[in-house]
């Protein structure tokens, strides 16, 4: 057992290294996980050496793997899995095919090497990283794009296809593993059983438990109940042979439909982060620099050549088989090209069984872990080189020069929104100035007349001064970005303290992130959509007066509900907790008005 003073130690320079890497590493627009790799080597045995052991962090690192895979069968289900099952199975096995056959091909030929060690490289190389392409596409916010989804199905495929890989890598290295009949047939069966105990578990078995531990109300027994289910899965499945990481995405895909589900990734969310960052740490403090010092041809060669063997594979790949056009399949080549985690333990395995030397297995260690570090400047250069070229739009000199006198409104935003607000107030004679960076949105407000837009941005201080928004009386934000709307309202409300503000919002969380900053929030689709229901209810034969009241009902019931989750919207257990409650009340109410309404009849 290591000492406590080491492990205190080795915790304080892991979290010392992140906290000094990583914001650096997003401030240079680098990406996370390269301050985690970057972090990873400077503590490492290659340079400082103050973690002198990698492999003792690897076993820990690996649940971070095991985390996100379990996150991601959340996010899905399997109704959504087997319409994903043409990109699964078709693309993601092309990939791998394909990859795995020309690299094995170039292995074989031209360096070399042994039919059965050329397989091993092939297959291996061909794997990318789960946690370093989804984390890379989840900071660039692509996993939705049509590249980040066809990425996600190949990296799912490549999980379930290490499996038979990291089996296999034995029997082609030759070692004396020949499994009897009856001992295939018992370890087929036993994994057979596991994933048939994850199956009823997750469907029986798992909801009355989470059932139950939700009543204790205790946080630390919901997140320890959490962290149970998904590394009790991964041990499992471990046991008998499967891979941890598809043991934990099956688990979470038997919950993807669960009431919990939600709960559950905000309770491993922040377990996933920290290990993660301690997974791609221990890939950095693997790598063996000194190789690198004394063979840098030999070594960046390679990590190039792999880099431009997979690249242009995957864009093939991703034009002919998924579908993709060329800027997306170009990206995808570029998330994908690197290599990945399963690699690190197919090569442990062939190097263990003779498949490689030890200066052959570094040599690879040391190519994956370059051509991860080298994908994020990739992608960097590749978002700078394909950022469309944005046309000056030339800004009348009339259009900049705000003029106005005491104003008794601001309107941020010409939109569908700022436009009514804007023709009302015009028809009540109340004096008013609106802003708007679209100038077709300022063209169009002026062609009906004298209307005072202009052209600025709401969000610098010296076109708010020249607005004269210190005169007015209200402000109305009515862009259509939340994000926009949020930060205006909060400069409004620091450089005017007691402005009347009055935003747009989205949608509930919007409602509440505008409280919080001192401004009255409006539901852009509420008031719209109350009024629908009015109308459906009419057709479909109540009176106007039980049409009214049914709608008032609502929404000063709506209005009392946003008003008690206002108090606790950042926990998600006590939001849905009120709804359900919210929900039964307003089925009560609706209830007493029927029977009132009957008795009247009567």
């Amino acid at each position: 057992m290591p000492h406590e003073g080491s492990l205190l130690q080795a915790a304080v320079v892991f979290l010392l290294a992140a906290v000094l890497t990583v914001p650096l590493a997003k401030r240079l627009q680098l990406g996370a996980v390269l301050g985690y790799l970057f972090a990873g080597v400077i503590i490492g045995p290659s340079v400082l050496g103050l973690i002198g052991n990698p492999e003792s962090v690897s076993h820990i690192s690996e649940l971070g793997v095991v985390l996100l895979l379990f996150i991601i069968g959340l996010e899905l289900s399997p109704k959504r899995l087997w319409v994903m099952r043409k990109s699964v199975f078709g693309v993601g096995l092309a990939q791998v095919l394909l990859t795995g056959v020309v690299i094995g091909a170039i292995a074989l030929l031209v360096f070399d090497q042994p039919l059965n060690t050329a397989v091993v490289l092939g297959l291996g190389l061909a794997l990318s990283s789960t946690a370093f392409c989804l984390q890379s596409l989840a900071e660039r916010k692509e996993l939705n794009a049509p590249h980040g989804r066809l990425a996600f199905a190949i990296l799912l495929f490549q999980d379930i296809a290490a499996i038979p890989l990291i089996a296999m890598v034995p029997f082609l290295a030759g070692s004396d593993h020949n499994l009897s009949a009856s001992e295939g047939l018992n370890h087929g069966l036993r994994v057979l059983g596991s994933i048939a105990i994850v199956v009823v578990g997750g469907r029986y078995l798992l909801r009355p438990v989470f059932r139950v531990v939700a009543k204790t109300k205790i946080q630390e027994v919901s997140t320890a109940t959490a962290l149970l289910v998904v590394i009790g899965t991964a041990w499992l499945m471990d046991q008998v042979g499967v891979s941890m990481a598809l043991g934990a995405f099956l688990a979470g895909l038997l919950l993807a439909d669960s009431e919990y589900r939600h709960e559950l990734e905000s309770q491993i969310e922040p377990f996933k982060g920290l290990l993660l960052g301690l997974f791609f740490m221990s890939v950095g403090m693997g790598a063996n620099l000194s190789l690198l010092l004394s063979e840098p041809a030999i070594v960046l060669g390679l990590t190039l050549l792999l880099v431009c063997i997979k690249l242009p594979l995957l864009f093939l790949v991703g034009r002919l088989a998924g579908g993709l056009g060329r800027q997306s399949a170009l990206r995808l080549g570029i998330v994908l090209a690197a290599g990945g985690e399963f690699a690190f333990v197919v090569f442990k395995i062939g190097s263990d069984q003779g498949l490689f030397d030890a200066r052959l297995y570094d040599i690879l260690v040391l190519t994956i872990t370059l051509s991860m570090a080298m994908t994020p400047l990739l992608l960097l250069a590749i978002a700078r080189w394909l950022k469309p070229k944005t046309v000056a739009v030339e800004v009348p000199d009339e259009y900049r020069d705000i003029n106005t006198d005491s104003p008794r409104v601001v309107i941020a935003g010409m939109g569908r929104m700022g436009q009514i607000v804007a023709r009302i107030l015009r028809a009540q004679n109340i004096p008013f100035v609106a802003l708007d960076t679209a100038v077709e949105s300022i063209e169009f407000s002026r062609s009906f007349g004298n209307v005072p837009v202009f052209y600025g941005d709401p969000l610098r201080p010296e076109i708010l001064r020249a607005a004269k928004v210190d005169q007015a009386e209200f402000f109305v934000i009515a862009t259509d970005d939340p994000d926009t709307n949020i930060k205006t309202a909060e400069l409004v409300r620091k450089l005017y303290p007691n402005m009347k503000i009055i935003a747009r919002a989205r949608n509930r969380q919007h409602v509440h992130r505008l409280i919080d900053v001192g401004a009255q929030a409006v539901r852009e689709t509420f008031y719209s959509s109350l009024e629908m229901s009015r109308q459906t209810l009419l057709g479909l034969g109540l009176s106007q007066a039980q049409a009214d009241a049914r709608i008032n009902r609502f929404k000063r019931h709506d209005e009392q509900v946003l008003a008690a989750q206002h108090l606790v919207y950042d926990d998600a257990t006590k939001v849905l907790q009120t709804a359900r409650e919210a929900r039964k009340e307003l089925e009560q109410l609706f209830d007493a008005d029927r029977r009132e309404e009957e008795s009247v009849k009567d």
